[in-house]
């Protein structure tokens, strides 16, 4: 008998909320229980997918590869951090020449800079190079889920957007702003 182990939702997200997001936990003692990141508007997630332009991409390593990428969506800035843990991203990253559009897949991982200020970024499991159409699409239907999210924050909230409020002190009025004018991007000058 095999046992299938499915993989946890990958969570569309703006830049400007993945950015915010600095709470972290795990649902059990279990040293394998994944860790998640709690989103301002109200979910949970320990994988991410965005599409956006990649506009910087540097070999920061010493010894060996260690790559540092910024992505740019119409709300901000996501960087991702790849290396030699994740062979299949750092291989598609080698070969990218800035700007271009580009799909990525991942974790979240917040860590302590050195003036004690947290940073987010995304370790890529998968890194694609796609076209403006769909960086587009991806820009409306996150803003779809994120405006999605937030009236389910107003009028039915879950655990997971009652431990948002807490942590965060907010109502995610500012997402709501940020998605409409995510989507307003996509409208072509007359």
């Amino acid at each position: 008998m095999s046992v299938s182990i499915s993989r946890e939702v990958a969570r569309r997200v703006f830049a400007s909320e993945f950015n915010i997001a600095t709470h972290t936990f795990k649902e059990s003692d279990d040293e394998r229980a994944p860790n998640y990141i709690l989103l301002p508007t109200g979910i949970h997630a320990n994988r991410v997918f965005i599409v956006g332009t990649l506009t910087q991409l540097d070999n920061i390593g010493n010894d060996s590869e260690w790559w540092h990428g910024r992505i740019s969506d119409p709300t901000g800035i996501f960087h991702i951090y790849s290396g030699q843990y994740q062979p299949n991203s750092t291989s598609v990253l080698r070969k990218l020449d800035p700007p271009t559009y580009v799909a990525v897949t991942g974790k979240p991982n917040i860590y302590s800079r050195e003036d004690d200020e947290l940073s987010i970024s995304i370790r890529p499991e998968s890194v694609t190079e796609v076209d403006s159409l769909t960086r587009d699409r991806w820009v409306a239907e996150t803003a779809i889920q994120t405006l999605e999210r937030i009236s389910s924050f107003r009028e039915n909230p879950t655990p997971y957007a009652e431990r948002a409020k807490t942590h965060y002190g907010e109502d995610p009025t500012i997402h709501h702003d940020t998605a409409l004018l995510a989507l307003e991007s996509l409208m072509e000058p007359l």
